[in-house]
């Protein structure tokens, strides 16, 4: 090796230390605000996106009768949103490994609106159900935003922080419910659309302008790689594969019931107004109690504890929900437990999912996807059985998809330590 290249560069003269340039100290404090300002808006922002995925779903009586149909007729819409967020989750949040987030999350936002737009603007179930499955593949600012949070937490508290995202998103889908149904019954449908379609650009622009600068990514591959390497990694990782698997199960459990819920309240054995179905939603709001407890609880005792606790929950709502179909207290209790059970499930599965890859924002689209696929099928089947059997059919769905979700696990978990030994 020359003498050049292990020479110290001395070509531009040391400033003595009084002349050289005072660097400004971060204070601590002023960080610590700044980011708790940016968590807060990212669950803000976090609401009112997921919020778009359930809009149709308490107002599908107003839309039967705005299209002259029935509401079981046009159930099917709310399975066309969980369906477009999944394949809005396969090809748009694992860009978020790959690309600027700010635009991503500024550009998603913009198509979230207009498709709302073009949603109000529908006249019949055919327009409306394309401009859903649009607005909802657009819709996965969340899925971009949480692995940011996830990586920017102190290890100690990641789960906790992970936990606000997911109490707003929570808070959000209680919103679409009570307020979407409330503000439907008052000034019709069509209006809840545009006003969705409003904050989302609002809480999305903003969320973007706020978003920390990132350095620029070195990129392998074609944009989609993230796409294509998602089976793989579910592949190689039994703890993330475990998680998609588990969430489907919970997920498809409470989708089934709670996307049949208005029918139920509005066409069944209560005969509801749409706006006092809506209202039920309020019982939801235990999720985003419940989230910042179970964030608490998976960086104290694991996540796989937790998800065992929440499966139980889960287990013990459904004969609630069997016999709330005609006793109101029993689907109280139901909507309450089931909530609690699908939170703590997904705070300890996410995190699972942000922590054992080193892809987060693949590793996440994945479980998301698993668990929307999961949510989706079961809310398409829980339509068809009630319609033709009751909501005794819906219940079944939910208990089946449960069972899935958990005895498919147990059995490889086992497969695998029999293999171990």
């Amino acid at each position: 090796m020359s003498s050049a290249a292990t020479r110290t560069p001395s070509a531009a003269p040391r400033t003595p230390a009084a002349a050289a340039p005072r660097r400004r100290t971060p204070d601590p404090a002023t960080g610590r605000r700044s980011g708790n300002l940016l968590l807060v808006l990212i669950a803000l922002c976090t609401a009112v996106t997921a919020a778009n995925i359930y809009l149709a779903a308490p107002l599908l009586p107003l839309i039967a009768r705005d299209f002259g149909s029935t509401p079981s007729a046009v159930a099917w819409i709310a399975s066309v949103a969980q369906f477009g967020y999944a394949a809005g989750l396969l090809f748009f949040a694992p860009l978020g490994d790959r690309v600027n987030r700010r635009r991503l999350v500024a550009v998603l936002s913009l198509v979230t609106a207009v498709a709302l737009i073009a949603g109000a603007a529908a006249g019949g179930a055919t327009a409306l159900a394309a401009a859903v499955l649009v607005a909802s593949a657009a819709t996965v600012v969340p899925q971009l935003l949480v692995p940011l949070v996830a990586a920017r937490a102190p290890a100690d508290r990641r789960a906790r922080h992970v936990a606000a995202v997911i109490a707003g998103l929570f808070t959000g889908i209680v919103a679409a419910r009570v307020l979407g149904g409330l503000a439907g019954q008052a000034f019709g449908w069509r209006t809840v659309f545009v006003g969705a379609a409003v904050l989302t650009t609002v809480l999305g622009l903003l969320t973007a302008a706020a978003l920390p600068a990132e350095e620029r990514r070195a990129h392998e591959g074609h944009l989609f790689t993230g796409l294509t390497a998602m089976p793989g990694l579910v592949r190689r990782s039994p703890e993330l594969w475990r998680a998609c698997v588990r969430q489907a199960g919970m997920y498809g459990a409470w989708s089934a019931l709670w996307t049949s819920l208005a029918l139920l309240l509005t066409d069944g054995s209560y005969g509801m107004s749409t706006a006092t179905a809506g209202l039920f939603g309020l019982f939801g709001l235990s999720a985003s109690v419940v989230a910042p407890l179970a964030g608490g609880l998976v960086d104290r005792f694991g996540a796989a504890k937790t998800v065992r606790g929440a499966y139980l929950l889960a287990a013990v709502s459904v004969p609630l929900f069997w016999l709330g179909g005609h006793v109101l207290a029993a689907l109280f209790a139901a909507a309450i437990v089931i909530h609690a059970a699908l939170v703590a499930s997904h705070v300890a599965n996410q995190t699972l999912a942000l922590t054992t890859t080193s892809a987060p924002a693949t590793a996440n689209s994945a479980y998301v996807v698993a668990g929307f696929a999961g949510g989706a099928t079961a809310s398409a089947l829980a339509g068809l059985a009630y319609t033709r059997v009751g909501w005794g059919g819906v219940v079944a769905v939910a208990g089946a998809w449960l069972a899935l979700g958990w005895t498919t696990t147990a059995g490889r978990r086992r497969a695998a330590r029999r293999g171990q030994a």
